[in-house]
């Protein structure tokens, strides 16, 4: 069950280094980097517009992280494990029990992050329905538990806690952000900028936070535009109306100066998700038809024009324990015909290479047999008909350990009877067990070789087939220093990001 998979696993996996590369230089949050913080505003510009008015618990819950407006008690450092952001330190008190020292820090609204405050904002993000993707599964409880420390205990032990509450869905607001008929970050947050305007979709102003804990911030603030089209963004900075331009088109890279683009492994796996609730390939011998028709190497090398890696399993090459352990998938069933089968593949245009990576996999499914018809839309207006099963195939781009950093959790929301993100609609009994089996293992070796035989055991589905594992190309103008590339994709500025 899910509850399993989210809550029993080790804790020196906070210590695992998970990924290679590291985070760009001065974009932290070191008080080094203060320096009078009188620098001109930084033009921004997203590839996603907010879909749920900037609720914390969604996914927009990431773009107010990646503009530096939110924090949670912890952030991940460029190996993947718990850093100190809000908390100072932790202590665990037995299997079910955390307590988090606070640091001095003031909310945008004036007030103190006190132990009350943030045991509010925590127990108002695990009684949000539908609960945040970090806390599915988890029951959380927070109370204050003296001048600076706030106590969380949990329904079964979670020794991951610290790497959980990383979550940028977990992000602490004050008191005055709850009030409301919904949840409102603007001008509650702790983050080094604070929104001063929302223009719908289209774009939001953030002025600098000069009491943030981590020092000023350099820029005096930030001008975001939510560009689609991948397209408008990469000529909007080449023609110097930008200075970031986030998730620039692998098609528009040459069209930049090398000075201007920086490609950065990430986390994030390109896959077919093939329907296995209902419609066509509900039939395993039709999902094992589509794997056999496709050819990943065509992804990297022609879709992602080489800023990516064909296609292995769920984890990508920035995992890097992942790929001496990987197996055989499991318990796949021989192929059918397609005999002219119908596919309904969506995809969405955020990212412009998804719907050309769309339409190479309907030219493999057609010559394979099956009849296809593309449909692609914005994500947001996407998201709902996808988590319903109104598709049989999806193409998503997936940062495997966005949510909680935690490798386990990804198998669990998005491949279980009980995930929360299974676009897949996939409820197979032995990869749950395989999940579960997993999240309970303790030793840390022979927990990353349980997590590879749960993906030996979902890819053995064939719901899953993953296409490429991306590099993610960030546009920066000339003169532009310290924006952070986060593996992880959460963070793009910070104090130190300046022109």
């Amino acid at each position: 069950m899910l509850s399993l998979a989210r809550t029993r696993l080790l804790p020196a996996l906070l210590l695992v280094p998970l990924l290679t590369g590291c985070f760009a230089s001065g974009g932290g949050r070191s008080s080094g980097e203060d320096a009078g913080g009188d620098g001109s505003r930084l033009r921004v510009a997203l590839a996603f517009p907010p879909a749920e008015k900037f609720s914390p618990y969604g996914a927009d819950a990431t773009l107010l992280s990646r503009l530096g407006v939110t924090e949670g008690l912890t952030s991940l450092d460029a190996n993947g494990s718990a850093a100190p952001a809000l908390a100072e330190s932790w202590q665990q008190k037995d299997a079910r029990t955390w307590t988090f020292t606070l640091r001095e820090a003031t909310f945008q609204d004036g007030t103190k992050v006190t132990p009350e405050a943030v045991a509010d904002a925590l127990t108002h993000a695990a009684r949000a329905e539908p609960a945040p993707a970090a806390l599915s599964g988890v029951d959380l409880t927070a109370k204050a538990g003296g001048d600076r420390a706030v106590t969380i205990t949990t329904g079964r032990a979670d020794p991951v806690l610290p790497l959980r509450l990383s979550s940028p869905s977990l992000a602490i607001l004050s008191a005055k952000a709850y009030q409301g008929e919904r949840v409102d970050p603007v001008g509650h947050a702790t983050g080094p900028f604070e929104i001063t305007e929302v223009n719908g979709a289209t774009s939001a102003s953030l002025d600098r936070f000069d009491d943030y804990w981590g020092g000023r911030a350099q820029a005096s603030g930030i001008d975001a535009r939510f560009i689609a089209d991948g397209t408008a963004r990469a000529n909007a900075l080449r023609t110097g109306e930008l200075d970031i331009a986030e998730a620039v088109p692998v098609a528009q890279a040459a069209t930049l100066d090398e000075d201007e683009r920086r490609d950065t492994a990430t986390t994030r796996t390109t896959s077919l998700l093939l329907n296995a609730g209902k419609g066509t390939f509900a039939d395993a011998g039709l999902r094992a038809a589509a794997r056999a028709a496709l050819d990943t190497s065509v992804f990297a090398k022609d879709v992602y024009e080489g800023y990516g890696d064909p296609g292995a399993g769920i984890y990508g090459p920035a995992v890097t324990w992942a790929a001496g352990k990987r197996t055989e998938p499991v318990g796949r069933a021989k192929a059918k015909q397609a005999d002219g089968a119908t596919v309904t593949l969506a995809t969405y245009d955020n990212r412009p290479e998804l719907p050309e990576a769309a339409q190479v996999v309907e030219q493999q499914l057609e010559k394979a047999g099956f009849q296809v018809k593309i449909t692609v839309r914005e994500y947001s207006r996407l998201e709902s008909d996808a988590l319903a099963g109104r598709f049989d195939a999806f193409v998503l781009a997936r940062n495997t350990l966005l949510d909680t950093g935690d490798p386990v959790s990804i198998l669990a929301s998005d491949y279980t009877c009980d995930g929360d993100y299974n676009i897949a609609q996939l409820c197979d009994e032995d990869a749950d067990k395989a999940v579960a089996r997993a999240a309970g293992t303790t030793d840390t070796d022979a927990r990353r070789d349980a997590a590879m035989a749960a993906e030996a055991r979902i890819l053995g589905t064939d719901a899953v087939l993953p296409l490429v594992h991306q590099r993610i190309i960030t546009g920066v103008g000339e003169g532009v220093q310290g924006v952070i590339l986060d593996p992880y994709e959460r963070t793009l500025v910070g104090t130190g990001t300046r022109r």
